[in-house]
């Protein structure tokens, strides 16, 4: 008996020994094929609703939302208020929002711009008259009004089915009574502890004893329940009228900021017509810039004329043509997009099939190019991501952020969230399009996406991360209509990230410096690196929160059925009914 015990335990290694040696020979292959590699889980299919954001409480409570007759915008809200309270590392209801909307009754996209403006008192005199030469990243200078609940009862008064109050009540709920922390989102709280340590209010409000909360221990946030509460009791005038901003405005005073409860009341987002370049046949759809999402469309133009599919996912030359398709895209990006109440973008232009030809004869396919020049045109860092599907075909693609990290470091006391820093970006070159101006929007990096197929809705997806997004949403839809892969598999497959600057930051409005740095995220082929080298690009290493977070709901288009996904380097979740 004993024998055959080893006999059986050796064929049993033996057999484990075969697999593990047939499975590196099919990695190594798929490897030198360029090859994206299997999606890490699977999609997610169903009939009535879907919901995909970065959190799965979050998730939950979208659905829970649309089995009681709630729209998908209802469900977005509910989780995004959600969030705000589970995800404080990439939002808040300090922070801003967008949105783009598929609406089955009129078979078209609506578009929300929910970015605040600039306090009236904060101008480049005040800003340069304290010593410094850029906005800081951090403090009261940066703050700009938040848009985001503004943004929840605009979409809500056009495409709400439930009260604001019930879609408020759930993050109202484990603000009270708590809920566990998730991994991913516990080590970005940990890294803006080290960053934020000192601010006032920010200890009592966002740590447990100075440390952050750790994976799976209990966290509250009563201060946000009585803000919530108290927006669920008197609707947007509770959070824009009255005790919110007063007691900000007191708060950012003591701090030697602007902001005050009169531009709270001043504030109003606004609907805008998303607007769309068509690639291969489907059509891409952004919201036109204070953001920077036609940046996308841009580079999707531009490679439009390269036959990708042929190059292979992976290979230098797919990742050559899309850095230097980035590369052209980021030099107009810089210039020409800012607050068009101020300085009105080419928009139309800059996504035209003609100018993309213009832009791409200028890659040279053998060598990275150092720098670009803005095209000729004639004048005239953390988030979170989240789409809702719901049985009447309605569809939402949300995103939602407070700029860096946690935002500006600003806590105003006992309200239970941090402000925005948005306002970083304004440039202090009265002469550029994105100077900063009293009631002015700065240029936003947040940006939502959909993609639409003959009239149709297909895909409503988001890709966070400051400028990684619209390097991602490009990727995105590159890899499901080029590489023909999976709407999960779409967003697992590795990410290829370039900055402009010599050190990655990932949101710099400046020209690009000496060829800038590209980073590529594990799985792309050894030989693919040392060509890219080869060819000039400076390659450096780059943390997986850089290369952003994905969500993505798509809708057959014969039978109407909802794929849902979500992607392995957040927290997140997709579930339908």
């Amino acid at each position: 008996m004993p024998a055959r015990r080893n006999q059986r335990g050796h064929k049993g290694c033996t057999m484990l020994a075969v697999a593990c040696a047939s499975m590196l020979a099919i990695l190594m292959t798929d490897t030198d094929k360029s090859q994206p590699p299997r999606a890490t889980r699977s999609e997610v299919y169903a009939t009535r609703g879907m919901a995909a954001t970065s959190h799965p409480l979050a998730t939950q409570i979208a659905l829970d939302v649309l089995k009681v007759g709630g729209s998908a915008v209802d469900a977005a809200i509910a989780a995004n208020a959600a969030l705000g309270l589970m995800e404080p590392t990439g939002c808040g209801i300090g922070g801003d929002l967008f949105a783009i909307v598929w609406d089955p009754t009129t078979k078209r996209l609506h578009g929300y711009n929910g970015s605040g403006r600039a306090p009236a008192r904060l101008t480049i005199d005040l800003v340069t008259s304290r010593g410094l030469t850029e906005i800081p990243r951090s403090g009261p200078l940066p703050v700009t009004v938040p848009g985001t609940v503004d943004g929840w009862f605009a979409l809500h008064a056009k495409f709400g089915k439930r009260p604001m109050r019930d879609n408020l009540a759930p993050a109202i709920a484990y603000a009270r009574e708590g809920f566990p922390i998730s991994p991913v989102i516990a080590d970005g709280w940990s890294a803006n502890v080290r960053v934020f340590a000192r601010m006032p209010n920010f200890r009592e409000q966002f740590t447990i004893d100075g440390r952050a909360p750790r994976a799976g221990e209990i966290w509250t946030n009563p201060n946000l329940a009585a803000t919530l509460q108290r927006i669920a009791d008197a609707g947007r005038d509770g959070f824009y009228i009255g005790h919110v901003p007063q007691t900000v405005e007191k708060f950012i005073a003591e701090q030697g900021g602007v902001l005050a409860a009169a531009d709270f009341a001043a504030h109003q987002g606004e609907w805008t017509d998303p607007v769309s370049a068509n690639y291969r046949g489907y059509d891409v759809w952004e919201l036109p810039p204070n953001g920077q999402g036609i940046a996308a469309l841009q580079i999707l133009k531009i490679l439009e004329g390269l036959d990708l599919k042929s190059m292979g996912f992976g290979s230098a030359d797919h990742v050559h043509a899309f850095t230097e398709a980035k590369k052209l895209a980021f030099e107009d990006r810089a210039r020409f997009y800012a607050d068009p109440a101020f300085h009105p973008a080419p928009v139309a232009r800059l996504i035209s099939a003609e100018y993309a030809a213009d832009r791409r004869a200028l890659i040279d396919m053998s060598a990275a190019a150092k720098a670009f020049e803005p095209g000729k045109i004639p004048t005239g860092a953390d988030t979170i991501y989240l789409t809702t599907a719901d049985s009447s075909g309605m569809m939402v693609s949300l995103i939602q952020s407070n700029y860096r990290g946690m935002g500006s470091g600003m806590v105003p006391p006992a309200l239970g969230f941090m402000l925005q820093n948005r306002g970083e970006q304004f440039s202090l070159d009265p002469a550029h399009p994105n100077a900063l101006v009293p009631g002015k929007r700065p240029f936003h990096t947040i940006i939502p996406a959909f993609i639409t197929k003959e009239g149709a809705p297909w895909i409503s997806f988001g890709v966070m991360g400051g400028a990684m997004q619209p390097q991602g949403h490009a990727q995105i839809v590159i890899n499901l209509i080029d590489f023909g892969m999976t709407l999960q598999q779409a967003g697992d497959a590795p990410r290829i990230h370039h900055d402009g600057s010599t050190e990655p930051v990932g949101i710099a409005l400046k020209p690009m410096a000496d060829g800038g740095v590209l980073s590529l995220e594990p799985g792309f082929p050894v030989e693919t690196v040392r060509e890219l080298e080869r060819r000039g690009h400076t390659i450096k290493p780059l943390a997986t929160p850089y290369f952003g977070g994905y969500q993505a709901i798509l809708r057959d288009l014969k039978t109407g059925v909802y794929t849902g996904a979500s992607e392995s380097r957040k927290d997140g979740h997709a579930a339908g009914y």
